[in-house]
């Protein structure tokens, strides 16, 4: 059946619109996807994202806002209103003001695009977005086109959130200031209130309620006609890992599982590795760290990194130096170029290496690499299982929370570090950790075996015939139906 679809894909072609926010946690797996899309498809596929991610993802190019071609992907921006960034994080009407007229902006844009690409012969098949665009329902909508979400989250917290929506929400502000206050939701093992993503928990007047209220929207998109064929998402994660997220949403949301999509060995696909740090936000000089990582013995190495959100304070950079310091391992440390360095001592040498950006699947797979020390962003959680490094939690805000609290208890993959009362990890107790974690002791060499086993567990799924491989080709068999119909 599958080969008949493929000849019906060159009779009539593919086209997905990947549509994605402008962060680079949004922007790594649509790539990914987008990929897979080609690989198993020979799909077409033009992805979109705001003007101002855009130029960071090509600065070298002569018309920064115009389209890329790269091979069956086509780069095409669209303009937001704020095609030189948002800055002003200063007040909560600030934020409602861009939020919604970026919207606005942003829908109309799309919508021209769309057209655009129909007039030129390339007629939409499907638009695929990630959550925090839920107006591209909307324009998919208008234009006639089934429209799929991209869950960029875990399964565990599309839960948490789908329960929120529909009727726990007065539960969890009535304890929001209890964070060991324990919540049960349906289908869902217990959780501390400390535990929920953080927008579940914030007031009304916090700075980022409007983002509360778009995640809102895309919960309301969901539950509407627009989706197709009925409430679907695809989200980046795989069976096993999930069971009880993946079912506690019953048969209201047909939750597929599409995951780990990483440009990496595990997903055999090097080309798309290159591809992905082509069209990083952020820069890096690879060979420097690859080298280092070279010298060192296996399993040996700290790698600390918080994404591309996350800026550590002063006090947190230097009480994670001091940790480090501590522990006497080497380390590599990612201090991004926008991260306050000013009265930190950024001490290289032997034992340590400090970088702005690094490739993290391809450090992550370095043989040398025996700890990842992460915010625990939902892609950085992926790419720890998907290699197998254990791990130290330093959950900070939104998901990362919850995905902690399952690396640590649902996965035994790695220890949540405790912060104090300032919110900042202190560095006796990061090498507390770091000698838990790395040491020979019981739980150290039990947190290694369970990463060693869901790093099989990942790779068997995201492989030829595994479950994730499966339901990625299932769906897009769906498409090719309804294209054809």
């Amino acid at each position: 059946m599958y080969s008949e679809l493929i000849t019906m894909n060159r009779r009539r072609p593919l086209h997905f619109v990947v549509v994605t926010y402008q962060v680079q946690g949004h922007i790594n797996p649509a790539i990914h996807l987008a990929n897979r899309l080609i690989q198993i498809a020979g799909a077409r596929i033009t992805f979109s994202t705001p003007v101002s991610a855009h130029r960071r993802m090509f600065p070298s190019s002569a018309a920064p806002d115009q389209e890329v071609e790269d091979g069956l992907i086509s780069y095409i921006p669209f303009s937001d209103g704020y095609d030189d960034g948002f800055h002003d994080y200063h007040s909560r009407h600030e934020v409602d003001h861009f939020i919604s007229r970026s919207k606005q902006i942003a829908s109309e844009n799309l919508s021209s695009l769309v057209a655009s690409l129909s007039a030129r012969g390339r007629l939409v098949t499907c638009i695929i977005y990630t959550f925090f665009s839920p107006w591209v329902a909307d324009v998919a909508c208008d234009h006639g086109i089934p429209s799929i979400l991209y869950w960029i989250q875990s399964a565990t917290v599309f839960a948490i959130h789908y329960h929120y929506f529909h009727g726990y929400d007065g539960l969890v502000a009535a304890h929001r200031s209890e964070p060991l206050f324990t919540v049960r939701l349906p289908g869902l093992r217990s959780f501390h209130i400390r535990d929920l993503p953080s927008l579940l928990t914030i007031s009304a007047d916090d700075l980022l309620y409007s983002s509360l209220n778009t995640v809102r929207e895309v919960f309301a998109a969901t539950d509407s006609e627009k989706a197709w064929p009925r409430p679907t998402l695809l989200v980046n994660s795989f069976d096993v890992l999930e069971v009880d997220g993946l079912a506690a949403v019953g048969d209201e949301v047909d939750v597929i599982t599409v995951g780990p999509l990483l440009p990496s060995a595990c997903t055999r696909d090097r080309d798309a590795e290159e591809l992905t740090s082509a069209t990083d936000l952020f820069k890096s000089d690879r060979k420097a760290y690859m080298e280092w990582l070279d010298t060192k013995p296996e399993r040996s190495v700290v790698y600390v990194s918080f994404g591309t959100v996350i800026v550590a304070r002063k006090k947190q950079l230097e009480e994670i130096l001091l940790g480090l310091k501590e522990c006497g391992r080497p380390y590599l440390l990612v201090v991004r170029k926008d991260n306050p360095r000013e009265g930190v001592e950024l001490v290289e040498g032997e034992n340590g290496m400090v970088v702005e950006w690094c490739s993290q699947t391809r450090v992550l797979s370095h043989p040398s690499v025996g700890c990842f020390v992460t915010h625990c962003g939902w892609n950085s959680s992926l790419e720890s299982l998907a290699y197998g490094v254990p791990t130290v939690a330093v959950p900070q805000i939104l998901d990362q929370r919850m995905n902690a609290c399952m690396a640590e208890e649902a996965w035994g993959t790695g220890i949540r570090g405790e912060l104090n009362e300032e919110g900042v990890l202190e560095g006796s107790e990061l090498q507390r950790c770091l000698d838990a974690v790395m040491g020979e002791g019981e739980l150290g060499v039990e947190i290694r075996r369970q990463a060693e086993k869901w790093r099989d567990n990942a790779r068997e799924a995201i492989g030829d015939g595994g479950s994730s491989d499966r339901n990625l080709r299932a769906s897009v068999e769906e498409v090719m139906r309804k294209a054809t119909e």
